[in-house]
């Protein structure tokens, strides 16, 4: 029986300061990070996602910069990746840390999806292109039971791929499992302070040169369908290079979808507490209270239980 790999995985909602409490652990327990953002695989995509590069300081980082604009780099490519990276980290003596936002990600890795189904099939893509998400979900649902209990349903590309395997898992072999022993932590901020967060940190974005980072995409080679279905800053800001949204428009677009992705991310948390994982959050990303829970952790102490649980947590009136 394979030794589960002990690791940190620092999650939680978007703008709430994520890479800084990674960055910060991994000076202090000699870590290394692995980034669980399906964006930051791609080069050139800087201020969009957020990659923060000169935040890392002398801390190394893994899965960051590995893709060109314009390709596919998929789940299935991602989970080979990311369980060479932390096995190589730990075999050299050093703590891996998995951090970011994309919430599918971190859990195929803390579920150990094996996703045999190979790469992403073109010819079985352009095939079920004409249907619609209720069909492509109820083909799923018939085909793979399980794979329809896990799929992120809010999204095509995700619905086409989990078909995908589905179809093809048969004759293909997935990355190799890597059972983890994790800890995990996530910066706690109020619903309204984070919101606050995300303005502001689109307005500095927006300052910085993000409407030109699009650009020189864009004229570099990267389809505007591609663009779009990046989502968020990619696929608004691309609408307003082609005119369909005045520059008003594009941020405030903007912003209310970042809110909404904010919360897909909350969601994500509370199901991730409701199925019995364990998530200590930290007001305001505390990094000494992080540190405890790490030091405890590292020595196999008993941990004290969550000052808050998200699932536990209501911002507006409750329907009985």
């Amino acid at each position: 029986m394979t030794t589960p790999l002990r690791c940190l995985v620092i999650l939680g909602p978007t703008a709430t300061g994520k890479t800084r409490l990674a960055v910060g652990l991994a000076h202090r327990f000699n870590g290394e990070i692995v980034s669980a953002d399906s964006r930051q695989l791609y080069r050139g995509l800087d201020l969009g996602t957020g990659k923060d590069l000169d935040e890392y300081g002398t801390v190394p980082y893994h899965l960051i910069d590995l893709c060109e604009p314009g390709d596919s780099c998929h789940l299935f490519r991602y989970l080979e990746l990311a369980r060479a990276a932390l096995r190589d980290i730990a075999g050299r003596g050093c703590l891996p840390i998995v951090a970011g936002g994309t919430s599918l990600y971190i859990n195929a890795l803390l579920d150990e999806y094996e996703l045999a189904g190979g790469a992403p099939d073109a010819a079985l893509r352009e095939e079920l292109a004409e249907r619609s998400d209720a069909e492509l979900l109820d083909l799923l649902r018939a085909e793979a039971p399980d794979l329809y209990e896990r799929a992120d349903k809010t999204q095509r590309k995700r619905i086409l791929r989990a078909v995908e395997i589905a179809r093809t898992r048969t004759d293909g072999v997935g990355p190799e499992p890597l059972p983890l022993d994790p800890l995990l932590l996530a910066p706690y901020y109020p619903r309204q302070e984070v919101h606050r967060r995300i303005e502001q940190r689109l307005d500095a974005r927006l300052a910085a040169g993000l409407i030109e980072e699009v650009t020189v995409l864009h004229e570099a080679g990267a389809s505007w369908e591609w663009l779009d279905d990046l989502g968020l800053e990619y696929r608004y800001i691309s609408r307003y290079l082609r005119g369909e949204l005045t520059r008003e428009q594009m941020r405030e677009e903007l912003f209310t979808h970042i809110r909404r992705f904010c919360k897909s991310q909350d969601i994500w948390a509370r199901k991730m507490e409701r199925e019995g994982k364990t998530i200590h959050w930290l007001p305001g990303g505390d990094l000494d209270q992080a540190t405890d829970l790490v030091e405890r952790f590292l020595a196999g102490q008993s941990l004290p239980p969550p000052q808050l649980r998200l699932m536990d947590t209501f911002y507006g009136p409750r329907s009985n």
